[in-house]
């Protein structure tokens, strides 16, 4: 289908992923035809700038009326319950993460969508998968809710794939760090909020030791790849789980000591809490090998260019 046929769904979309993609795809397919959707007030990003509806995912017949209604051809479901705060109540963190996408998934199979987007996380992966470099295809044994309901969630994904021929796309998202929206209740919000620390305030206490590392994206290159993933002809799709994605590892001394070169006068502190064992349980790097060679994904970010991204953007 050409962008102009295109017709896109994005629930969440005032999300902290969901207001840099609805913007990105508005960009692409024109804003008419990119429709915001999500349980909250509409983003002040987004105001303005093309269609939104009040969604809930857990409302599967609410959710097949607006699929209807709008011509929808394609689905980016992003609303989700994250990691930090998913164990603060699981129940609630699996029953939004699984249900919200069986919905989708049924209504895609049903209307037959021509493509669907769920992301995954790093968060599948637990403290008996390798910590270095971790591949496409290795032990996954997560340890949090969130974990669990991706990892669940991704052979929801294939099966649909397998069964009902579903185009269903997916990355697995290391720590995303943005300045456009808030973080959302993960482990690695830490790489965000320490930037705005370090301008208002300039020092941050860390919830997690100096020396943790953990593999994190900046958002614009987690919407790029996206984006790329989902544009690939299906022929170069071979994963239907979700794909390794990866651009740079860093621990907090290092992003601290980053932002100290623009910001001499930064201090920071570490008071480990209970992010500190999920942490402990991921991977320090990621192998992302097969995204690179079936759909060409290569990141753009390394720390250096993203911290002085964030500080330029945040202070104006």
């Amino acid at each position: 289908m050409s962008p102009a046929k295109e017709k896109i769904l994005v629930i969440g979309a005032s999300g902290q992923i969901g207001v840099e993609l609805t913007q990105a795809l508005r960009k692409i397919y024109g804003n008419a035809n990119v429709v915001a959707s999500d349980l909250r007030e509409e983003n002040d990003l987004l105001k303005g700038t093309g269609p939104y509806v009040s969604l809930d995912v857990m409302n599967k017949e609410m959710l097949h009326v607006q699929v209807i209604r709008q011509n929808i051809t394609q689905v980016y479901l992003l609303a989700a319950i994250l990691s930090a705060t998913g164990e603060k109540n699981p129940g609630l963190a699996w029953h939004l993460n699984m249900q919200g996408l069986l919905n989708v998934l049924d209504i895609a199979r049903d209307e037959k969508l021509q493509k669907v987007y769920w992301p995954s996380s790093i968060a599948v992966f637990g403290p008996t998968s390798p910590k270095e470099n971790c591949p496409q295809q290795t032990i996954i044994e997560p340890i949090t809710v969130y974990g669990i309901s991706k990892y669940a969630g991704e052979f929801w994904c294939n099966y649909f794939h397998r069964r009902f021929r579903v185009d269903i796309r997916s990355i697995r998202y290391p720590g995303l760090i943005s300045y456009k929206s808030s973080p959302g209740g993960g482990t690695t919000d830490y790489a965000i909020e320490i930037f705005q620390e370090a301008l208002e305030n300039k020092k941050y206490s860390c919830c997690l030791q100096k020396d943790t590392y953990l593999p994190m994206m900046y958002m614009p290159d987690a919407i790029r790849a996206t984006i790329e993933l989902m544009e690939a002809p299906a022929s170069s799709v071979s994963v239907r789980t979700s794909y390794n994605v990866s651009a740079m590892s860093f621990s907090p001394e290092e992003i601290g000591a980053e932002i100290k070169k623009h910001i001499p006068e930064f201090r920071m502190s570490y008071a480990p809490d209970y992010r500190q064992e999920i942490a402990n349980s991921w991977p320090k790097s990621i192998d992302d090998s097969v995204a690179r060679s079936d759909w060409g994904w290569k990141p753009e970010y390394n720390l250096e260019k993203m911290t002085l991204d964030m500080l330029a953007n945040l202070q104006s």
